[in-house]
């Protein structure tokens, strides 16, 4: 049995649409959900909908490269443009963001939870 002193926690994120309470993705942070530069980097597999759909909008960082921008489309099919996007042709030194849609951490639209979970 272990005890307090040996349990390690995980932190866990929970990413939903303010307006209608749709989950777009939860998961543990790190590798998984990655927060960088005050925006989320979320792996495919922590994706709870599939909804975000790549608008052809391209944009340019200077460091990060190539990305384009990405709507979500939302089950009432109402369209929330621009909410994310996913670097298409990534910096090779960033693997956390290779391919992965991004999100702000601070978004009107957003609602980001956290919570404590044994790992």
């Amino acid at each position: 049995m272990p005890d307090s002193t040996t349990t390690k926690t995980r932190r866990w994120v929970r990413i939903s649409h303010r307006p209608t309470g749709t989950l777009l993705a939860e998961g543990p942070v790190g590798w998984n959900i990655t927060p960088f530069e005050g925006n989320f980097y979320i792996r495919r597999k922590f994706l709870r909908t599939d909804g975000f759909k790549v608008n052809f909008m391209p944009g340019l960082c200077p460091y990060k490269f190539l990305y384009v921008w990405m709507d979500l489309l939302l089950a009432t099919g109402e369209r929330v443009r621009n909410l994310g996007w996913m670097y298409w042709l990534p910096n090779p030194l960033f693997p956390f963001i290779w391919f992965r849609v991004g999100v702000p951490q601070r978004h009107p639209e957003l609602e980001v939870d956290y919570s404590d979970s044994g790992a």
